[in-house]
């Protein structure tokens, strides 16, 4: 009989799950939990995205005192609950974040504690998710928004909806209007000038 799955997979809200849903990619947050109970949902405005594998490293998962490892559908995901790549295992991804971040913002190139710092801004509104109104016609590809009461990936000029069972129906784009969008500004100014991010290929 397979186990259940541990509470560890973030949904485009931001969640914290127990889903059967693989992740392309690993995170944290800080030390989220007691035992294999999670009991908060964040340590601090830092919120990584990170490689499953670097360097031949492995640890634990549930180690007491250490970080909570988290898992990702796929990087328009963790990018949606307001992750941003990690410094260290993904070092080019993150100068490629960061110069990005400089260049649609028209800043200088950011701080990590900068940028950590709008993204919680951004992501949360005291303990509650954070929505921006924006038009469909600035979201590019990559960006989460609500349809229905439920996320949906904005991708290939459609929608697709995003379930707990991964990428499921599309939809016609709105031309019209404004989205209730989940995936944070600067991320979405990010992905507008050009950052490569990974999409499942069940969304397309």
């Amino acid at each position: 009989m397979a186990s259940a799955p541990e509470r560890n997979r973030v949904t485009p809200l931001g969640e914290i799950v127990a889903i059967p849903l693989r992740g392309a990619w690993t995170g944290n947050r800080g030390i989220l939990h007691s035992g294999h109970e999670i009991v908060r949902t964040h340590a601090s405005d830092l919120w990584l995205t990170c490689r499953l594998e670097f360097r031949g490293r492995w640890r634990e998962q549930w180690l007491p005192h250490r970080y909570t490892h988290l898992y990702f559908h796929d990087e328009a995901v963790s990018f949606a609950a307001g992750h941003r790549p990690c410094g260290e295992c993904r070092r080019a991804d993150y100068v490629r974040y960061r110069d990005g971040w400089a260049e649609a913002l028209d800043v200088a190139p950011p701080s990590a504690r900068a940028m950590n710092r709008q993204l919680h801004a951004e992501r949360l509104a005291g303990r509650r998710r954070r929505l921006h109104e924006l038009p469909w016609t600035e979201l590019p590809d990559g960006v989460f928004v609500l349809r229905e009461d439920r996320p949906a990936l904005v991708v290939d000029g459609g929608l697709t909806d995003w379930t707990t069972s991964g990428y499921g129906p599309r939809h016609a784009l709105p031309r019209r209007g404004t989205a209730q969008v989940i995936t944070p500004p600067a991320t979405i100014a990010v992905l507008r000038g050009g950052y490569p991010i990974e999409i499942a290929a069940t969304a397309h």
